[in-house]
């Protein structure tokens, strides 16, 4: 490969690098509160079990809502992954296409398309996540806006 093929190739992958920086950003974000909200799951759960004074009503509620999390934040993760993955593989492509000289628009929209619908979806479960968090909040403080 020459050096005038390779440049256009670099060139083109620099978008999907960025997806795949970006992306990685948000999911550090994201299992930073997915490990929060298990740690803080663990805590509520141990109350539970040893502590015959707390309110039983009111830490399952809260353990409930962490569960409920938990499972949005871990769904949040699987698609933004899949949106790393297919990032990747749209380096991987562009750079096959101009090595060997294929046509491969449809396959490179493809990835693409469905890179940016993960990571979507992936931004759709994170903000459900945040929502629900503030329910949380409001049975820990007993403040309900």
């Amino acid at each position: 490969m020459s050096l005038e093929h390779l440049v256009p190739a670099l060139q083109l992958s620099i978008g999907p690098v960025i997806v795949i920086s970006g992306v990685g950003l948000v999911m550090l974000s994201m299992t930073n509160r997915f490990a929060r909200v298990i740690d803080r799951s663990r805590e509520l759960a141990e109350l539970l079990r040893n502590d015959a004074t707390c309110e039983t009503h009111h830490v399952q509620k809260q353990l409930e809502i962490l569960i409920r999390r938990a499972r949005l934040l871990r769904r949040a993760i699987e698609f933004a992954s899949t949106s790393l993955l297919l990032a990747a593989s749209l380096v991987i492509s562009l750079f096959l296409v101009v090595l060997l000289a294929l046509e491969a628009s449809l396959w490179i929209s493809t990835l693409f398309i469905l890179c940016m619908l993960c990571l979507i979806i992936s931004l759709a479960y994170f903000i459900a996540d945040v929502n629900i968090s503030l329910s949380a909040l409001s049975i820990e403080t007993g403040i309900n806006r």
